[in-house]
C-alpha cells in the first residue's frame, strides 16, 4: 500500500492546505486553473509543504494528463516520452522535482515544447530559482514561492487523513490527544508528508499493540503522547550548503546579532549548529566581529577569534560552547560600520574616478636610478620628528583633502578613535596648508 501522504494527496485546488496567496479565491494560481490559461511555472520551498499537491491538484481540476519525473535521475529518454502523450492528446502537465538539476540536453528538448504548450512545466525545487535554475528556463515560467505551513494547515491535513475512508485513516476511527497532536504538529517541522507518515505509523503500530494485547480495536482508540513520541522521528532541518536555505540562515544570524538580539541570535546559531556546518559559522562570526561590531569594541573582534580557533580545534558537539560566548559578546556588544564604510567609500573611488599618481615623495626607492626619476624626493621619515609625527603629503594630488573614515563614536573607544582621527586631520590639513 502506497504511503498516507501519497493516498492523501490532492485532486483539486480546494484540497490543498495552505499556499492561499496563490490558489485562494481570487489569486494567480486558481485564476490561472478557473480561466483555463495556464503556463508554465517553478514553484520553491521546503521539503513537504505542498509542490507536489499543487501540481497535481492542477492537474486534476483541469483534467490534462499529469506525470512526473526527476530533472536529477529520469532521463531524457523519459521526457521524450512525456512529449509524445502531450503531443497526442494536446497538453500534459508534468511536474519536474529538483528542476534546479536540469543538464542543458534535457533543457534544450524542453525549452521548445514549452513555448509550444505540449508541455505545462511545473517545476519544484528547495532551492532558490533566481540563483539556481538557467534563465532561459526562468524566462518562460513564473516563479512562485510557497510558504511554510502553518500549525492551522497541519492540523487540518491531520483531520482529513483521520476521517476519509477512502483514501486515508477514518476506518480505524481513531482519535489524537490534544498533547499526541501537538507533538505530531511540532515535530514535523512543517513538512506535511513526513506529519502525514509519521501519523499513518502511529495509527498502525498502535492498533497492532492493542491486537497483540488481546484487545478489541473495532471500536475507536486512541493514541496518547507517549504512543506518538514511539512512532515519529525528530525532523532533521533541511540543510543544504549550496541552498537557498542556508543563505537565509546565514543572513538571519548576522542580521539578530548587528540588531542586538541575543536570544534570536542564539536561536539560528543552533540552527547553523544542528546543520553541522561549522566552517559556516566561523567564517560568518569572522565578518560579523569586524563589519558590525568593529572598531566599536575591537576586544570582541579579538574574542571572537580566540573563540573560533577554540571550536576549530574542539569540533562539534563542544565547539558549541566557545561559539555561543562569541555570540552572546557580539549580540550585547556597542556596534559600528565605520570601518566598512570607510573601505568601501575608498574602493568606489578606485571604481568611479581619476585617483591620480601616488605622490613622488613616497615611491619606491630600492633601486638605482630611482633618484633620477624624482622618486622618494622630498620624504620625510616620521620617526625623526617629535610626536613620531610631521605634516606631509600621501594622498594623491586628485584627492588631497579627501575622508573615508567617519567614525560614529558609539562607545568610548570609537569616540577616542574619532577625536584622534580629527585632530590628526585638522593639524595634516594645516601643516600641509603652510607647507605649500
Amino acid at each position: 500500500m502506497k504511503p498516507l501522504a501519497y493516498r492523501m494527496r490532492p485532486q483539486t485546488l480546494d484540497e490543498v492546505v495552505g499556499q492561499t496567496h496563490l490558489i485562494g479565491h481570487g489569486k494567480i494560481i486558481r485564476r490561472m486553473v478557473e480561466a483555463k490559461m495556464l503556463s508554465s511555472m517553478i514553484l520553491y520551498g521546503p521539503p513537504g509543504i505542498g509542490k507536489t499537491s499543487i501540481a497535481s491538484a492542477i492537474a486534476g481540476s483541469t483534467q490534462y494528463a499529469f506525470r512526473q519525473l526527476n530533472a536529477a535521475t529520469d532521463t531524457k529518454r523519459q521526457l521524450e516520452q512525456v512529449a509524445a502523450e502531450g503531443k497526442m492528446s494536446g497538453t500534459v502537465v508534468l511536474l519536474l522535482d529538483e528542476i534546479h538539476r536540469l543538464d542543458k540536453a534535457k533543457q534544450d528538448f524542453l525549452l521548445p515544447l514549452l513555448e509550444s504548450g505540449q508541455i505545462i512545466l511545473i517545476g519544484a525545487t528547495t532551492e532558490n530559482p533566481y540563483i539556481s535554475i538557467s534563465p532561459a528556463i526562468r524566462s518562460r515560467c513564473q516563479i512562485f514561492e510557497l510558504k511554510q505551513l502553518t500549525e492551522t494547515d497541519i492540523s487540518k491535513a491531520i483531520d482529513r487523513a483521520l476521517t476519509d475512508k477512502t483514501k486515508g485513516l477514518g476506518k480505524f476511527r481513531v482519535k489524537l490527544t490534544s498533547a499526541a497532536r501537538k507533538l505530531l504538529v511540532e515535530k514535523g517541522n512543517g513538512d506535511l508528508r513526513s506529519t502525514l507518515n509519521g501519523l499513518e505509523l502511529a495509527v498502525i503500530s498502535t492498533q497492532q499493540e492493542l491486537i497483540s494485547a488481546g484487545k478489541k480495536t473495532e471500536d475507536s482508540f486512541t493514541i496518547d503522547q507517549q504512543e506518538m513520541a514511539n512512532s515519529i522521528q525528530m525532523r532533521t532541518q533541511n540543510f543544504d550548503a549550496k541552498g537557498d536555505g542556508h543563505y537565509d540562515l546565514i543572513s538571519a544570524f548576522q542580521k539578530s546579532i548587528r540588531g542586538s538580539d541575543t536570544d534570536a541570535a542564539l536561536h539560528y546559531l543552533a540552527r547553523l549548529i544542528e546543520s553541522g556546518d561549522l566552517i559556516a559559522i566561523c567564517r560568518r562570526l569572522s565578518v560579523i566581529a569586524y563589519e558590525d561590531i568593529g572598531l566599536a569594541n575591537p576586544a570582541a573582534c579579538q574574542h571572537t577569534i580566540q573563540a573560533i580557533t577554540a571550536a576549530q580545534n574542539l569540533g562539534f558537539p563542544e565547539a558549541r560552547i566557545p561559539l555561543a560566548n562569541a555570540v552572546i559578546e557580539l549580540s550585547l556588544s556597542p556596534k559600528s560600520n565605520s570601518a566598512i564604510c570607510a573601505i568601501d567609500s575608498a574602493l568606489a573611488d578606485i571604481h568611479n574616478k581619476n585617483y591620480g599618481n601616488i605622490p613622488n615623495n613616497l615611491k619606491d626607492t630600492h633601486y638605482r636610478g630611482a633618484k633620477n626619476l624624482g622618486h622618494g624626493t622630498g620624504y620625510i621619515y616620521p620617526h625623526s620628528y617629535s610626536g613620531d609625527w610631521i605634516p606631509q603629503q600621501y594622498m594623491p594630488d586628485l584627492l588631497l583633502g579627501k575622508q573615508y573614515f567617519s567614525p560614529k563614536g558609539n562607545s568610548k573607544i570609537e569616540k577616542a578613535f574619532k577625536q584622534q582621527y580629527q585632530i590628526l586631520h585638522k593639524m595634516q590639513n594645516k601643516g600641509l596648508h603652510q607647507k605649500y
